[in-house]
């Protein structure tokens, strides 16, 4: 492992130190995807397991997963989030949506609102936008034209209020109609109208991630059928992924690293099926293994009676490593909380980061696309595969696989 045990103080014993160079590579720029397959399923698949690559298609998935597996995927549904708006100028400003704050901070209620909503944003071309400026838009919708305004009410936190002129119309549907889809600033090109659907899980059914859970990218609903008959389980949880799955380590120490909250949405069902299938779960993207991982610290987190609000800080993992209950304890604790509080579904956040020096607790198995260098996603693979990290990226560079969002997809097994 490229870590060092450092006692930073009393409480920080248990965090490593991260040599960040350790987990970098080149990354020519032909072996990134610009743009995705013709069929879903026809990527290239690495498969890892015993300290074994195996090189497959993902269309062989269903016969690498244990019939008695569950199989746990992140159903989030990406909007356009990027919103263009034109000034009497000429200039163009650009707003990309981040986070709710009001009237709600939930993602599901926020896009369903049928009246002013303020989110916190990114703005490109900030300084061209007064301050009192209100930035207005025209947008076809169903055969009539809605005018959405735009207004920025704190500039420091570049948090916007938007508003439209159709109280019939939900924000969902304003977005839908004029957001562009938000690609990943390493595609560098424009999105074009195959984005769409394919910047899609087949199975997205919750608005709000504005960037796509990319490993579900290779399922068809024929390999979801084949698992199913092959007695593979389905669950499901939704993290809305946010635009810091994108942002750099620019810190000095990567736990000064910002990790932006997501929001995190599990069903009574869900965490059932998480207790019936114990050292069975594989996890269809690193979204959704934050998700498990951050339920198991959120029951700990209840267990030791510290707090009733579903939230994960990102280093809690290094700070609390002893005299820990088992998976299904936690899990038993959070259903037990449900059961109280009389919710179906829990809503909380994380923040959690996992790099080399965490241990694993909810998940045998993960599949996951080819991740930036140097990236949080990098180290959360260092942290299942240790050192052999680099030989497996080294592998699908020499295979010549494709990377990224786009790219092909890896099958990883946690020893």
């Amino acid at each position: 492992m490229n870590y060092i045990c450092a006692r930073i103080s009393k409480k920080f014993m248990d965090i490593p130190t991260i040599d960040l160079k350790a987990y970098e590579y080149t990354l020519p720029e032909e072996r990134i995807a610009k743009f995705p397959l013709e069929k879903r399923d026809s990527s290239k698949l690495l498969h890892f397991k015993n300290h074994k690559i195996e090189h497959l298609h993902f269309y062989d998935i269903p016969k690498l997963l244990p019939s008695d597996s569950l199989l746990v995927y992140n159903n989030t549904k990406v909007i356009p989030a990027r919103l263009i708006f034109q000034r009497e100028t000429g200039a163009r400003i650009e707003i990309f949506l981040l986070q709710p704050i009001a009237p709600t901070t939930v993602i599901p209620e926020i896009m369903l609102a049928k009246h002013p909503v303020t989110w916190e944003t990114m703005i490109g071309n900030a300084k061209k936008w007064k301050d009192g400026e209100i930035l207005k838009g025209k947008i076809p919708y169903q055969r009539k034209e809605i005018i959405l305004s735009a207004k920025l009410i704190d500039r420091e936190s570049k948090q916007v209020e938007f508003s439209w002129n159709d109280a019939d119309v939900a924000f969902v549907d304003v977005v839908e109609a004029s957001g562009e889809v938000p690609l990943p600033p390493y595609l560098n090109r424009k999105p074009v109208e195959e984005d769409k659907t394919r910047y899609q899980t087949v199975y997205s059914e919750k608005e709000g991630a504005v960037a796509a859970p990319t490993a579900g990218l290779h399922f068809t609903d024929e390999i979801l059928k084949q698992l199913k008959d092959n007695g593979v389980k389905q669950e499901q949880v939704t993290l809305h992924v946010s635009a810091g799955t994108f942002q750099p380590i620019k810190a000095e120490k990567i736990t000064d690293h910002p990790m932006h909250r997501e929001q995190i949405h599990v069903s009574k069902k869900a965490i059932q099926n998480f207790i019936a299938h114990e050292g069975k779960i594989v996890a269809v993207g690193t979204t959704s293994i934050r998700s498990l991982e951050s339920l198991y610290w959120f029951g700990v987190r209840l267990i030791r009676k510290e707090t009733e609000e579903f939230f994960v800080p990102k280093l809690y993992p290094y700070e609390n490593t002893q005299n820990l209950p088992t998976v299904n304890s936690s899990f038993e604790a959070i259903l037990s909380f449900m059961e109280e509080i009389d919710k179906d579904v829990l809503v909380g956040s994380t923040e959690i980061f996992i790099f080399p020096g965490y241990q694993y607790k909810a998940v045998k198995g993960l599949i996951t696309n080819f991740h930036q260098p140097g990236s949080t996603l990098v180290l959360l693979i260092a942290t299942i595969l240790g050192e052999e990290w680099k030989k497996v990226y080294e592998e699908a560079l020499a295979k010549e696989y494709r990377f990224l969002s786009y790219g092909d997809s890896s099958l990883l097994w946690i020893s």
